[in-house]
C-alpha cells in the first residue's frame, strides 16, 4: 500500500485480476464438499474425524487435479 491506493482499491484489483481463477476454486471447492456431505450422509455410521479427513482431502484433490491438467495442456503444444 506503498503506493498510496487503499485497501478496498488494492483488493478490488486482485479480484479483477484474478476473477476467473478464483471462480473455478469456489466451483471445485463447492463440488467437493457437496460430493463428500452427500456420500458421508448416505454412508450412516462413518465416524466424524473420516468426514473431516475426506473434506481435507479435497486440498491433496485440487492440486493433483489441476497439476496433471496442466501436464496434459503442456502436452498438447
Amino acid at each position: 500500500m506503498a503506493s498510496g491506493k487503499g485497501l478496498l482499491e488494492t483488493i478490488g484489483e486482485h479480484v479483477q485480476e484474478h476473477r476467473s481463477g478464483m471462480v473455478v476454486d469456489f466451483v471445485f471447492a463447492l463440488t467437493w464438499v457437496t460430493v463428500v456431505t452427500v456420500v458421508f450422509d448416505v454412508l450412516l455410521g462413518a465416524p466424524q474425524w473420516v468426514y473431516y479427513l475426506a473434506l481435507a482431502g479435497g486440498v491433496v484433490a485440487y492440486y493433483g487435479f489441476f497439476w496433471s491438467l496442466e501436464i496434459v495442456q503442456g502436452d498438447e503444444s
